[in-house]
């Protein structure tokens, strides 16, 4: 199945259940394609890294679901500053 991934502004193959709870899975499961979901994962896990966050901090959650509702939603993502990647 398809869906008008928000990301790409093109159709591209659909999560095949929310991501994660609440509103904004749902949200996340309706507009939101396979390859930029992937991507967000990728962007993460590279904010987690760079700013030393740990999933169990509540403060920490709460900056990745800003940062998750600014990727898909919202102005975008932004690398940490002085983020160089190792590609």
């Amino acid at each position: 199945m398809n869906i008008h991934c928000v990301r790409y502004g093109a159709d591209q193959e659909a999560l095949t259940r929310a991501p994660i709870p609440g509103e904004l899975g749902q949200r996340i499961l309706a507009s939101v394609g396979r390859k930029a979901w992937s991507e967000w994962l990728a962007h993460q896990t590279m904010l987690i890294n760079e700013n030393r966050l740990s999933p169990l901090d509540p403060k920490a959650r709460q900056f990745l679901a800003h940062e998750l509702e600014k990727y898909f939603f919202g102005e975008g993502s932004a690398k940490p500053q002085g983020f160089v990647s190792a590609d």
